[in-house]
């Protein structure tokens, strides 16, 4: 695949509670509440009850590249989970665990040791006074419905709050909840690359160490309206 100059790609972080659609659905949040982007269209899935980074282009051909499982682009996130973690919970996670549709491919599974500095969520979640929480990392290569929460259920850790903080070579930093930016043209490029030649297997080429932690938003935890700029291809 060949990087065009008329493709874009917009990063947008996600809040919690919103639908990874466009389109009205019960009168719950959509994108279409933080984002006028009518030509674009999500590339891959974020659960309503997840927060963090989704892409979304106006390429029908990149689109499906990101999507397609053969090219494994990797994606991490951070679980916030009941229970506290084991050495014996992580190297499961990695070697992969047997869920109700397979078992897992081979993952990237840390401690994260210290919660991350993220934005309140919007209702919070549910602590139960007897029993702790941990924070954890995991970069997965496959994107089954719910994967991430059932696979920390599956070790004994159910998942409190999960956000997805990678895709690939992109990251949330500097992106506050409802605030998107449009990756550069060289990043663009560079990432269509590693699409069609990944390093180590996925398309990110990169160690499971974290990114930075997202800036709180000056908003107070509201989501923030991303307003791309104009598009000089049009």
């Amino acid at each position: 695949m060949r990087y065009r100059a008329s493709m874009r790609l917009m990063l947008f972080n996600k809040p919690y509670g919103v639908l990874t659609r466009f389109s009205p659905q019960d009168d719950r949040p959509t994108l279409a509440d933080h984002l006028r982007l009518p030509e674009f269209h999500p590339a891959g899935r974020l659960d309503h009850d997840s927060e963090g980074l989704l892409l979304l282009t106006d390429d029908g051909r990149l689109q499906a590249r990101i999507t397609d499982p053969r090219h494994a682009v990797a994606k991490a996130y951070w679980s916030q989970v009941e229970g506290r973690i084991t050495q014996d919970a992580l190297q499961r996670l990695e070697h992969g665990v047997l869920l109700n549709d397979g078992i897992t491919r081979p993952a990237r599974a840390r401690a994260l040791g210290t919660e991350p500095v993220l934005w309140p969520r919007d209702p919070p979640i549910r602590f139960r006074a007897q029993i702790p929480t941990d924070w954890l990392e995991l970069e997965i290569r496959e994107g089954r419905n719910r994967q991430v929460r059932r696979m920390t259920a599956a070790v004994g850790l159910p998942t409190l709050r999960l956000i997805r903080v990678r895709i690939g070579p992109f990251s949330l930093d500097g992106l506050a909840p409802g605030a998107c930016r449009e990756a550069s043209p060289a990043e663009l490029r560079a990432f269509i690359a590693r699409l069609d030649h990944p390093s180590d297997g996925s398309a990110s080429g990169r160690s499971a160490s974290p990114p930075r932690a997202p800036a709180r938003s000056s908003s107070g935890g509201r989501p923030l309206r991303g307003r791309p700029g104009p598009n000089p291809h049009r």
